[in-house]
């Protein structure tokens, strides 16, 4: 069953179950007492959806379920080391489950497993790639794996070869390893045949396919292949940094203002088709040419381009610092007057205190949202005024970020926006009253998020366990009693496969 289909298949007994199992006051004993238990769906947010105390990730990483055990290996709360943990888990899904990156969600985002861990991964899961990984992989180990003393691992870093210097590339060539030297060669010969317009004209399919697009786009094209193309795909000719200038002098006028944009975005451009793109007739050629670092500030200011805010803007997590632009292109970024540039700089989490006080007074909303998804030391006054002018998609993250600002914001629960009145149930002094009637809000996230406030009167948060709706967020809400999540697993008892027990026996003196 997926996991959908296992939400979707428990019965009321088990969804307030899996409330308790979400529920950060839960005692260890209630949290192991569920795990033995035999319902999935409690199990699966148990393992996958919360921080788990250290008994509680012994009990799961020996728990004779491979399901379980994969809940965990896909949970993006739990530390790394806890799941690298399932590393030579003896079931090859839960093996397959820790080497695909954990999901992520509007506050926690995937973080890298122990170098070690990785290196287990590639050396003995044989298929899986540091692709496949993701953002599981280390910058540092990333960085190195082409020369790494594992021969699996250096394999691994051929795949990028493009990026890799060439003292490097002549080990790998020579390296004592028969694998690493075949894979190496593989890749040098992939790379001579993309640079070679024979050998791309020999390897170019008559028909449309993924490996046309590749070798059009990025590959060196001979006269009689860009000719051949130019009446077929004239926006990958103006990607191409092997089209001639004569021909992206004619890309440059083409009809279609796809191509245009596609020419503007060229970073070798010359001034002549710089200077006709300026003053394109479409507006979104224009927005494209404006931010080409060849322009200087006064020339992209000449240009009449317009900047829309776009529907979302997103955290940009940067997997090297090794491609993030040095102090002085970051200054000009921070510093230009287009609001592009300034979205670059907003977005780079290394920007510098002065420049960070500077974008988070920004005139634009893209700039001062993107600062405030991604710089670590965004200030809370900045976040708090994102969350409440922004409404994209990502606006929620926002409230995940380390300085977003809790007390006081009980002032919102009566705004005309249902995401603004969540605000006031971050609040850590909520009046109990205003938890009470946010419960009977007419937005079902609010009345979800206010069935959790640890500030919910007792009447309220018992009578909201009888609610088939908010029984789970209630049966999550850390004011819960002990007493009472014992009572509900014993109620539950009855119920094929749940877990029963009174409770701990009286303390003796």
């Amino acid at each position: 069953m997926t996991p959908e289909e296992i939400s979707a298949s428990a019965g009321p007994a088990e969804r307030r179950l899996a409330g308790v199992a979400l529920n950060p006051a839960a005692p260890v004993d209630v949290l192991l007492r569920l795990l033995a238990g035999d319902s999935a769906a409690v199990r699966m947010v148990l393992c996958r959806d919360r921080v788990l105390p250290g008994p509680v990730v012994d009990a799961v990483v020996a728990h004779p379920d491979r399901y379980t055990r994969s809940f965990f290996a896909r949970n993006p709360y739990a530390d790394p080391e806890q799941r690298a943990r399932l590393v030579d888990d003896p079931e090859w899904l839960v093996r397959a489950h820790l080497a695909h990156e954990p999901r992520a969600d509007d506050v926690c985002m995937p973080r890298p497993l122990p170098d070690r861990t990785v290196v287990r991964i590639i050396e003995t899961y044989g298929d899986e790639s540091p692709g496949e990984l993701g953002r599981q992989v280390s910058t540092g180990l990333r960085r190195t794996m082409a020369t790494h003393p594992s021969a699996k691992v250096r394999r691994a870093g051929i795949n990028a070869w493009d990026s890799l210097a060439p003292d490097v590339r002549a080990a790998l060539l020579a390296d004592p390893d028969a694998g690493v030297r075949d894979a190496a060669a593989a890749a040098r010969g992939r790379h001579e045949r993309l640079r070679d317009p024979d050998a791309v004209r020999e390897d170019l399919p008559g028909h449309v396919c993924h490996a046309r697009t590749h070798l059009l786009l990025y590959g060196a094209l001979a006269p009689d292949v860009v000719a051949a193309a130019l009446p077929h795909n004239p926006w990958l000719l103006a990607g191409n940094d092997s089209t001639p200038p004569e021909t992206v002098a004619l890309l440059a006028a083409h009809p279609d203002p796809e191509v245009r944009i596609h020419v503007a975005q060229r970073p070798g451009l010359g001034p002549a088709e710089r200077r006709a793109l300026a003053v394109d007739p479409d507006p979104q050629v224009r927005l494209a040419l404006s931010v080409h670092p060849a322009l200087s500030e006064a020339e992209r200011a000449a240009i009449d381009y317009a900047v829309e805010q776009e529907e979302s803007y997103h955290h940009a997590p940067v997997y090297d610092p090794a491609f993030l632009p040095g102090p002085e292109e970051t200054r000009r970024l921070a510093l230009s007057a287009h609001p592009l540039l300034r979205r670059r700089a907003a977005a780079l989490p290394h920007l510098p205190a002065g420049l960070v006080a500077r974008l988070a007074d920004d005139t634009d909303l893209g700039v001062r949202v993107l600062l405030g998804q991604n710089h670590p030391d965004a200030p809370a006054a900045l976040l708090l005024r994102c969350f409440l002018e922004y409404t994209g998609i990502t606006r929620w993250h926002l409230t995940g970020h380390r300085n977003f600002p809790r007390a006081g914001l009980a002032r919102f629960a009566g705004d005309e926006d249902p995401g603004v009145r969540r605000l006031a149930l971050l609040d850590p002094g909520l009046p109990p009253g205003t938890a009470d009637r946010l419960t009977r809000d007419a937005d079902p996230q609010v009345r979800a998020d206010a069935a959790r406030h640890p500030r919910l009167p007792q009447p309220r948060l018992a009578a909201l366990l009888d609610d088939p709706a908010l029984a789970p967020r209630a049966a999550a809400n850390p004011a819960l009693p002990a007493a009472t999540m014992y009572a509900l697993m014993a109620t539950a008892k009855g119920a094929s496969g749940l877990p029963g027990g009174s409770g701990p026996g009286p303390r003796r003196a």
